[in-house]
């Protein structure tokens, strides 16, 4: 399930002789792109009214922004799906920082639990919920005090100290002093070699020649 977003569209019949000026329909769309939230519009406008593509036009569509989207909130989404054996109501709680974030937890927390589709979901109602409205014990376990204290000291970075100085110091002296002790063996090792090479060419060489 791609991110949605929040979508304003608003539509109405085309104009007639009989009905030179009809009335707008605003609703309000949470769908990946423009294109499927005008889909989804003329799909809920035809069981509302009498209204259908064919016979409308779409007058505006345009991208809904969050307010104050670096604010964690609580959100009440009351829906409506389809599963193999009827039609159920339901109302889920969430917390996110925007309206759209909060549906899209919704579409993938009702595929997860419901193996319920995206097409068969239908978002009646979303609200922000003060935090002593909230039912859920999943989203209340977030407003406790101690809990937001208690995850604050973690975010404390600990001060450029003297002894965690010294303590990077004496691991690059231990390097160094390994890379210069395995210098050291390699020349040995080379010496060796030529000693018992200059020791093999005097053994072949016969005395007298």
């Amino acid at each position: 399930m791609k991110t949605l977003r929040e979508y304003k569209v608003v539509g109405r019949l085309l104009p007639s002789a009989k009905n030179p000026a009809p009335p707008l329909y605003r609703m309000r769309i949470f769908a990946p792109n423009h294109v499927v939230a005008k889909s989804r519009f003329w799909y809920f406008v035809s069981q509302l009214r009498k209204m259908k593509k064919a016979s409308g036009e779409i007058v505006y569509c345009g991208l809904v922004h969050e307010k104050s989207p670096l604010k964690v909130k609580n959100f009440g989404i009351w829906l409506r799906y389809d599963s193999r054996s009827g039609t159920h109501n339901m109302y889920r709680e969430y917390r996110d920082l925007t309206t759209s974030g909060a549906v899209t937890q919704c579409y993938r927390d009702m595929g997860a639990r419901h193996r319920a589709r995206a097409h068969a979901i239908q978002i009646m109602k979303v609200q922000i919920i003060p935090a002593n409205k909230c039912r859920r014990p999943a989203i209340k376990q977030f407003h406790v005090t101690e809990l937001y204290r208690a995850a604050l000291q973690q975010k404390h970075i600990r001060r450029f100290q003297r002894c965690a100085k010294l303590r990077l110091s004496q691991v690059r002296r231990t390097f160094w002093c390994l890379s210069v002790a395995a210098k050291i063996l390699t020349c040995c090792g080379w010496l060796l070699r030529c000693s018992f090479w200059l020791l093999g060419l005097l053994v072949q060489v016969k005395p007298g020649t």
